[in-house]
């Protein structure tokens, strides 16, 4: 990129986180409240969906917690110097110590300090946690991934592991920690996604612990937008996809290669695609604009800086591999990546795919949701929901939003939908309700209690049409159900993903963390809170 240009707006593209108050605590609380205490005061007022202006924030989005990319850094930094005092405080072991992670002041004044953990210098794994301060110092609660305590015998491993393992403390989904060790083995999954797979086992007896695929993939989406505008830069010998509007977003062209970043995607006269697979600039444009409006639908919606909440962008990776079938999040580069489809000719880069990649990250960078069983279930919704959610707010009409995954690629060869989320059992695969064994399907068929769970809370039960689309979600408890309106509904999600889950949080910790959510957003009081509690039980999550 030039460092002398500017951006410029092309406008002929086309296509796509209670226990006693401690005074050491109620420093810190102090320290984070004085550091973003200007973003409680005033914002814009937009309606989500209503404005593309970044800069546009509905008010309710300072409850969520709007934390400027400056502010949360200087947050963090005066937090990190505190850890000492607020693990004392939080009676932790003397062995123990506190990573700060994120630091999130609401409009209430309750800083959200999301932490994670080391035991004798050794990372933790499932030991996340986040304190709830008020702004008078208060400790108001405090969400752990585990209540174990964390303790070993010994940090010396009985076992031998390879050179690249690393050693570990194990304390994920209720066990007893545990030394481990941990390796990442690397390869390719079957339909051509590259593959990480993270294995833990026991550095004593040698017993596979737990096992999680790194790799977060989406299925099934094109570039379906029509004709869209786009921001690019001017470059001494033409235009570059750089959006230095949205934290210098990048495009690029892998041309079918499997690594690397390939080409920065570039024209000459800032006319881009031809909205067909037969052009290659137009799976960049879809995958461009996707990740713009997935960038807007943060900043005015949710009040978030970007995907990490720090200002800066990730990139793009369009036409990788040979008739890829698939999309991809990968936190090690911290970027989407996007197959062409069969033949090479339908690039599954449409507006929800781009959310519903960029929103694994945002998964990533807040409660870190474990990749597998139940968590791995909330993990996906959380994609399938604000992916979703960045269908409607784009209000593209080349392609509405609606509660239907894949619906215009095809993927099954006759016309449905990939997923569904007002009866997800229609797919043949998802789950409707929760029972005890739902942890034990793939993580994008467990995600359906969670994805009914939002058509709900956003629509109701019932039969229903929105934007020409008929709907029919139905209850286990033949209950009915009033949505609350999707905005809502996502604010509270959102919410409870910041700043109330953890690494392994269920299905029933789900329930808890909207249900703290809603209480921060509307009240103890809320129709909001009685809809969330309703619905919950509406999906069999008691």
């Amino acid at each position: 990129m030039n460092l002398h240009t500017t951006p410029h707006n092309s406008r002929t593209t086309r296509t796509t986180h209670t226990s006693r108050t401690t005074r050491r605590l109620a420093a810190l609380a102090a320290v984070a409240a004085m550091v973003v205490a200007g973003v409680q005061t005033g914002s814009a007022v937009a309606t989500p969906g209503a404005s593309d202006t970044p800069s546009a924030a509905p008010s309710t989005a300072a409850a969520l917690g709007v934390n400027p990319s400056a502010q949360r850094a200087t947050a963090i930094k005066s937090a990190q110097t505190e850890t000492a005092s607020a693990a004392k405080a939080l009676k932790l072991g003397g062995s123990e110590k506190l990573i700060v992670r994120d630091v999130i002041t609401d409009a209430h004044g309750t800083v959200h300090t999301r932490y994670e953990r080391t035991y004798d210098g050794l990372p933790v794994l499932g030991g996340d946690l986040v304190t709830h301060t008020a702004a008078a110092g208060k400790l108001k609660g405090v969400d752990k991934a585990t209540d174990a305590k964390i303790a070993v015998a010994s940090t010396t491993p009985k076992l031998k592991a390879a050179a690249s393992a690393r050693k570990v403390i194990y304390a994920g989904h209720g066990g007893t920690p545990v030394l481990a060790w941990e390796t990442v083995k690397k390869g390719v999954q079957k339909d051509g996604t590259p593959s990480r797979v993270h294995t833990i086992t026991d550095a004593t007896t040698g017993k596979k612990l737990h096992s999680y695929e790194a790799i977060e993939t989406g299925t099934g989406h094109s570039q379906y937008s029509g004709d869209v505008e786009i921001t690019t830069t001017k470059t001494d010998a033409g235009f570059e996809l750089t959006d230095a509007d949205r934290g210098g977003h990048k495009t690029y062209d892998l041309n079918q290669g499997s690594s690397g970043t390939g080409a920065l995607v570039t024209d000459d006269d800032d006319t881009w695609g031809d909205g067909t697979g037969g052009d290659r600039q137009t799976a960049a444009v879809d995958a461009h604009y996707g990740a713009a409006k997935t960038w807007d639908f943060y900043k005015s919606a949710l009040g978030r800086d970007g995907i990490a909440g720090d200002g800066k962008a990730a990139y793009s990776r369009v036409h990788y591999g040979e008739n890829y079938v698939n999309a991809f999040w990968d936190d090690s580069c911290f970027c989407m990546t996007y197959g062409d489809g069969e033949g090479n000719k339908n690039a599954l880069t449409a507006i929800d795919v781009a959310g519903h990649e960029m929103t694994h990250g945002l998964t990533s960078a807040t409660a870190n949701l474990d990749y597998a069983g139940e968590s791995g279930g909330l993990n996906e919704a959380t994609s399938d929901i604000l992916g979703t959610s960045v269908e409607f707010f784009a209000d593209n009409a080349s392609d509405a939003g609606d509660y239907l995954i894949g619906e215009k690629i095809d993927i099954n060869g006759d016309g449905t939908p990939l997923r569904y989320m007002d009866k997800p059992s229609k797919d043949g695969s998802s789950a409707d309700f929760w029972d005890e064994n739902l942890g034990d399907l793939d993580v994008h068929h467990s995600s359906g209690v969670a994805n009914h769970f939002f058509y709900l809370l956003s629509e109701g039960s019932g039969k229903k049409t929105v934007n020409g689309v008929e709907y029919d979600s139905p209850t286990s408890d033949g209950s009915t159900l009033t949505g609350i309106g999707r905005e809502k509904a996502y604010q509270i999600w959102y919410k409870a993903l910041s700043v109330y889950m953890t690494s392994t949080t269920d299905y029933a910790g789900a329930r808890v963390a909207t249900e703290k959510a809603a209480t921060d957003l509307f009240g103890a009081d809320s129709e909001e809170l009685k809809a969330v509690s309703a619905t919950w039980t509406g999906v069999n999550v008691k």
